[in-house]
């Protein structure tokens, strides 16, 4: 997921999403149903809001492959923001959400007094340090500029990736969390810090970029192939994960669908649909 994304008139888009939502009284709308948790009506439909790539990708394959044959209804909705699927969640307008990693979902649980959990890991949209003008990580030297995502999460993911790469030294104990003043020896490297989704455009105009895997490859890079380095899948407190609202981890089809999504079948599907830019990353999340 990226933490910096096009949010346009959140409020009123989630008045609008509520409006709308309540209007329709379908069947597969959560907010019709009288029981959530363990107590769930697994005849419904379980509704999981998404963004497009790859997670509505991930979902709607196995909505077409795998979901019947368990005997689960699912239906996906997309949304283009990250404030929208967390609210929906929270409110019981979808009963879960795909979208979000685990330092995401603490700062947007601490900020709105939300009560939303992780349930499942599912992949890794892997951070990658790229470069136009440079061919090896060990050919970054002093008095060059590297390009990084300027907010909190992205950049201290960005930071913790050059410090285990050698590049500069960070403050013990700030891990993820660094910031630039953290840097206790930036062995001559100079840093543009800009928002994560421009961070591609600075490629012709810096010595190396951080970028984040999903401005990866829009911006047409292969991270698997371009990337002077890339993020380790294991133990990343970044893997985007399947999430629902505190209490509705124990619902029959949340639990049906957490095991499709950690199943051979889409593992497969992630590593030949992706190639590498994002890869499986299955089991339990991170703990808080």
């Amino acid at each position: 997921m990226r933490k910096n994304i096009k949010i346009t008139a959140a409020a009123a888009a989630t008045a609008a999403l509520a409006l709308g939502l309540s209007a329709c009284g379908t069947d597969s709308d959560p907010a019709s149903k009288g029981e959530t948790g363990a107590k769930a009506d697994t005849s419904k439909a379980l509704v999981v809001a998404a963004s497009p790539t790859p997670h509505a990708d991930i979902l709607n394959y196995v909505k077409k492959n795998l979901a019947d044959k368990a005997g689960l209804k699912l239906e996906v909705k997309e949304f283009t923001d990250y404030v929208l699927p967390n609210t929906a969640t929270e409110n019981g307008q979808v009963d879960a959400n795909f979208f979000q990693h685990k330092p995401y979902l603490d700062d947007f649980n601490k900020k709105n007094k939300t009560h939303i959990v992780p349930v499942v890991n599912v992949h890794l949209e892997p951070l990658g340090l790229y470069s136009k003008k440079i061919k090896d990580v060990k050919d970054i030297k002093a008095g060059q500029t590297v390009a990084v995502p300027n907010d909190t999460t992205n950049e201290g993911r960005a930071l913790q990736l050059l410090a285990e790469n050698g590049l500069i030294t960070i403050k013990d104990g700030v891990g993820t969390n660094a910031k630039i003043s953290d840097i206790t020896d930036k062995k001559g490297l100079e840093f543009k810090e800009l928002e994560a989704a421009t961070v591609p455009r600075a490629l012709d105009d810096v010595d190396a970029a951080v970028i984040n895997g999903n401005y990866a490859i829009e911006a047409d890079l292969k991270p698997a192939q371009d990337s002077l380095v890339l993020e380790k899948a294991e133990g990343n407190p970044y893997a985007n994960f399947l999430a629902v609202k505190d209490g509705n981890e124990d619902d029959p089809r949340v639990q049906k669908l957490a095991e499709l999504l950690n199943s051979d079948e889409v593992k497969k599907f992630i590593e030949d649909t992706y190639k590498g830019s994002i890869v499986p990353a299955f089991g339990e999340p991170a703990k808080s």
